[in-house]
């Protein structure tokens, strides 16, 4: 019997997203795809895993693996010349928005600063993002639900490809578009910084919409207008503007 593509082990020699990706390193379990990428950190490196362990997304919440059924993968990138470090995890969610679309053929939407969501199956989400500076670069992780069925996600609130209607998408050909839309988008991003913030703008679901941003020190409800130079996503509120540089945004529906 030939099992479905997202069922199979990762196959490294089908993901070829060439220079200047160092060869994709496929794992059969890590703790976390980050914590194997950050013990030997180098740019460009790739890393993925069938299981994650201990793996977590921000604010230390859990982010676990099925194998066979998701992607969890990490990579280290340079730090870009040109912008704040506050874009490289907006651009990553933009290529693995990209991948997702040419691959899957489905429509996602992004929530700044860092998950993917599927309007077409309730705004649940798809993919999230984690990203941790180093000395060497920013090492940026990365989990897509692929082939889960609902009663397989942890949460109400999540989805995953075989959901959102492209069921036995490879992992491999998700992986590849991502990594080669990545390292296009960040030469974009220092050669002209205007035009990706553009087409971000364009993907950010979060934008125009009511939000509340959990920060450190309390709420700040308002109306998301834009995505600054620095990354920030700016709120129209009641006491008037404010800049968010790093929190968790709720979507009010």
């Amino acid at each position: 019997m030939t099992l479905p593509a997202a069922s199979r082990p990762m196959d490294a020699s089908l993901i070829t997203p060439g220079p200047p990706w160092l060869p994709v390193e496929v794992h059969a379990s890590v703790d976390s795809t980050n914590a194997e990428l950050a013990r030997d950190p180098r740019p460009w490196r790739v890393v993925t895993a069938e299981e994650q362990r201990a793996g977590r997304g921000r604010l230390d919440r859990a982010w676990t693996t099925t194998p066979g059924t998701s992607i969890a993968a990490s990579v280290l990138v340079p730090r870009p010349d040109s912008v704040p470090l506050g874009w490289v995890p907006l651009v990553v969610g933009l290529a693995l928005r990209d991948a997702l679309t040419e691959v899957g053929g489905v429509t996602v939407s992004l929530k700044w600063p860092n998950d993917l969501l599927v309007p077409a199956d309730g705004d649940r989400k798809l993919a999230g993002i984690l990203a941790e500076v180093t000395p060497v670069g920013v090492v940026v992780g990365t989990g897509i639900n692929i082939d889960q069925e609902r009663v397989d996600l942890p949460v109400d609130t999540a989805t995953s490809l075989r959901l959102a209607g492209a069921p036995g998408v490879s992992r491999e050909r998700v992986l590849t578009a991502y990594l080669v839309s990545l390292a296009t988008l960040l030469r974009r991003l220092d050669d002209d910084p205007y035009a990706v913030r553009s087409a971000y703008a364009a993907a950010c679901g979060t934008l125009g919409r009511t939000v509340v941003a959990h920060l450190p020190n309390g709420e700040v409800q308002g109306v998301a207008t834009e995505v600054d130079a620095d990354g920030r996503l700016c709120l129209r509120t009641d006491n008037g503007p404010y800049a968010v540089a790093a929190g968790d945004v709720v979507h009010v529906r």
